[in-house]
């Protein structure tokens, strides 16, 4: 198999994953727009009336990026337990075309359908909130691919840890939370958070979409830290990947539940 077929069949999968599992699709939109509703909620209620539509749009700009953040970094988690449980984990290592190579293609496939997802769902919370993002495309086609490079390195480091472990929903669960503080708390009030996987992404677009800032605003080391941030943690998490594989095939657990 050549590695587009692999790709095409592997977007292919996850569509037809999101079609067939119809009901748990929509409970996640669900989810997503209640989670909304009610931070919205407490904004206008308990917030401060004056800054109420900043602090509106700027969680909407959150909310959006904890939702990719989720999805992208704990689906390559569940996806392997779910080959393992079946008994079709072995299988994915019988191909021609490298495992990790194959796990890429699904998120890959997964970033870019829960992105056009995002967009639907980003545009009934501002129909709901009455509160209107900045749509800048540059900004977001050249902010968006490091900041998806970091999101696939973590989610690489998941596979990995789920390859070895199996039983990683307590992780995923705590990691969430993790997600959360990345997506929320701004560099402003915690400057270290810059560092961390998918921080400066976040905090760019929230800028450009909350706040109207243009590219030409962002500095010589925002583009570093973004650009730098995402190939460490995309290489590391790759890395991290191989070897908890690596460990796997030695214990022989590779596709023993």
């Amino acid at each position: 198999m050549s590695l587009r077929s692999a790709a095409r069949a592997n977007f292919v999968k996850v569509v037809i994953e999101l079609k067939r599992y119809l009901p748990n699709t929509i409970a996640m939109v669900i989810t997503f727009y209640a989670v909304f509703v009610f931070m919205l909620l407490g904004v206008r209620f308990v917030g401060d009336p004056a800054t109420a539509a900043d602090n509106i749009r700027y969680v909407m700009v959150a909310n959006g990026f904890w939702f990719l953040l989720m999805m992208g970094v704990q689906t390559m988690g569940w996806e392997l337990s779910a080959e393992a449980l079946r008994g079709t984990l072995e299988q994915l290592y019988m191909s021609t075309v490298p495992p990790y190579l194959i796990l890429l293609f699904r998120m890959i496939a997964t970033m870019l359908i829960n992105t056009a997802l995002l967009a639907v769902l980003m545009t009934l919370s501002m129909l709901t909130a009455g509160e209107w993002l900045t749509l800048d495309v540059v900004a977001l086609l050249l902010v968006l691919p490091p900041t998806f490079l970091a999101v696939m390195g973590l989610a690489f480091v998941v596979a990995g840890l789920t390859i070895v472990y199996k039983q990683v929903g307590a992780f995923l669960q705590l990691l969430q939370f993790v997600l959360m503080g990345i997506a929320f708390v701004p560099l402003t009030a915690a400057p270290l958070v810059e560092l961390a996987p998918t921080a400066k992404g976040i905090d760019m677009i929230r800028q450009v979409m909350a706040a109207g800032t243009p590219l030409s605003a962002f500095t010589g080391t925002d583009w570093a830290v973004l650009l730098g941030t995402g190939v460490f943690t995309f290489v590391l998490g790759l890395a991290a990947y191989q070897l908890f594989e690596r460990r796997a095939m030695t214990r022989g657990v590779l596709g023993h539940y």
